[in-house]
């Protein structure tokens, strides 16, 4: 039952973001241009932990899947650091304290910790997408 409500859940949410996607006419950017990320920026938290868990579903992690409050616990923390001019290598490196994917009983190794951050950049703070990718272009991650 539980897996039902979660489809359905994830089913309505892309609904959602369909609609808003086809209905949205990008004004109130002030002509700048978003980021090109393929998908259209959530705009609720709801749209953005949705379209968070759903990209983090295929991505595998070691010993067991974390639950979603704990792979949500991410992405603001991410953009903070993001904001306050830190690099992918500062977060992931010690350097940003608790930063790196991984829990008491769970973890993830270096490229799918950064598909999921790219995965939580894309739905939380979509303004660093461009910046994010290059560096870990840069690094031969991406």
């Amino acid at each position: 039952m539980r897996h039902t409500v979660t489809r359905a859940a994830v089913a309505v949410l892309l609904s959602t973001l369909t609609a808003t996607a086809c209905g949205s006419s990008n004004s109130g950017t002030g002509g700048s241009k978003p980021a090109t990320t393929g998908t259209p920026s959530p705009t609720t938290r709801a749209e953005r932990e949705g379209q968070y868990i759903l990209a983090s579903q295929d991505i595998p992690f070691t010993s067991r899947r974390p639950s979603n409050d704990e792979l949500l616990a991410y992405p603001p923390k991410w953009c903070a650091a993001l904001d306050d001019g830190h690099s992918v290598e500062w977060m992931f490196s010690g350097g940003g304290g608790d930063l790196y994917p991984i829990g008491l009983d769970w973890g993830t190794k270096e490229a799918n910790a950064d598909r999921l951050l790219i995965a939580g950049v894309k739905a939380y703070c979509p303004k660093y997408m461009d910046a994010v990718t290059a560096e870990l272009r840069e690094t031969g991650a991406y």
